[in-house]
């Protein structure tokens, strides 16, 4: 009797710990349909029509940051089962394109549009040849979930537009302090001073905003939001689309001047915005930040790292991507009764494709949001 305990408890452990190799909230290998990792990264999740549709970026298995194959599809009725749908958006075979292959395609979030029946997608899109230098969005449309979706431009964010709270008498001379000696070096007083009152963005006025690690939300009132790490990486910006969700519509705000932050995620509870962010250590994790405001334009309040724990100076290793809101109960169940999941990505730079997926359900403490492993 004792050796048939042993042995039943010892299948039960052993298929526990078969269950927790897949489980995405342990960040282990998470197969598809077809048995192989999904190579899904950076992405979002939404639900149309009781189908969960979770887009992200496909990289290439070579381990280089410009393996952009484009963006892929999968599907799941319990967010735990995910079919693969392969490309929903490749990148182009034509010379020349803005999605060339050799460009790198970043953090594609799909929305869809009530009014136009469209499926939109946006991304952080970096021009073939170019490393990270051209800092665009992008932005593709489909009729259905599984595309194939079109793509229809990318540039820089609201060109010759101040943001909300700027006019041009305060910020004259803005365009001049690149030129003065003492702000050449970076991270000097003066210079951290500059870059506050907005010297970057001024220098990017003309050709329009950088826009690199992405998110977009969509609030209760329907409107949505492109938030976007700006200015070389140094300062968030929050810029509204227009109502088709196809175009900014020349209002932004720009959130937590030079604080360098990037991998932006947001999600709305009680009237209250939080948003989770990283710092900007390339591929290296780094401690996760936390901002909340009663307005999506601010101002934004800077709080302590979220994360409790064990890894939690390093975001247990990962890097946000999206925040998804529970929608049913056995997802709740599923998320130990959370209300919102934070999506993280375990970066792995030399083999890309195989980057494991974090998920972690967001608890509560002292009216705080918190991340437990």
């Amino acid at each position: 009797m004792n050796k048939l305990l042993t042995l039943l408890l010892m299948m039960n452990l052993s298929c526990l710990l078969s269950t927790r190799a897949q489980a995405p909230m342990d960040g282990g290998v998470w197969k598809d349909n077809t048995g192989k990792h999904i190579n899904a990264h950076g992405g979002n999740i939404f639900n149309y029509k009781g189908t969960y549709y979770w887009y992200g970026e496909s990289r290439s298995e070579d381990g280089k940051p410009y393996s952009s194959l484009g963006v892929s599809c999968f599907t799941s009725k319990d967010l735990k089962n995910w079919t693969n749908h392969g490309l929903v958006l490749p990148v182009s075979e034509e010379p020349g394109s803005d999605i060339e292959g050799g460009c790198i395609i970043e953090r594609p979030k799909v929305l869809y549009n009530q009014k136009t029946k469209k499926f939109v997608m946006w991304m952080h899109l970096e021009l073939k040849g170019r490393g990270y230098g051209a800092a665009r969005y992008a932005i593709a449309v489909s009729d259905t979930p599984f595309g194939p979706f079109k793509f229809v431009r990318s540039g820089r964010v609201n060109p010759g537009i101040y943001p909300v709270g700027f006019a041009k008498p305060d910020t004259t001379d803005l365009k001049h302090q690149l030129l003065f000696p003492e702000l050449k070096n970076w991270w000097t007083p003066e210079w951290r001073k500059q870059i506050e009152r907005g010297m970057f963005w001024m220098r990017d006025f003309n050709e329009g905003q950088m826009a690199r690690d992405m998110t977009i939300y969509v609030d209760d009132d329907g409107k949505a939001y492109h938030i976007y790490s700006s200015e070389d990486n140094l300062t968030l910006q929050i810029a509204q689309l227009t109502d088709d969700y196809m175009a900014h519509n020349g209002s932004y705000v720009r959130v937590a001047a030079g604080g360098q932050n990037e991998a932006p995620t947001i999600f709305k509870k009680n009237n209250t915005y939080w948003m989770i962010t990283s710092g900007c250590t390339g591929w290296d994790p780094n401690a996760a930040r936390m901002f909340k405001a009663k307005n999506i334009y601010g101002p934004w309040e800077q709080l302590p790292n979220p994360c409790r724990g064990e890894g939690a100076n390093k975001t247990f290793g990962g890097q946000g991507t999206y925040i998804y809101k529970v929608e049913t109960a056995a997802q709740k169940k599923m998320f130990h009764g959370a209300e919102y999941v934070f999506m993280a990505d375990i970066w792995n730079p030399k083999h890309l494709s195989d980057s494991r997926h974090l998920w972690i359900p967001i608890s509560w403490e002292n009216d705080m949001p918190v991340l437990k492993k």
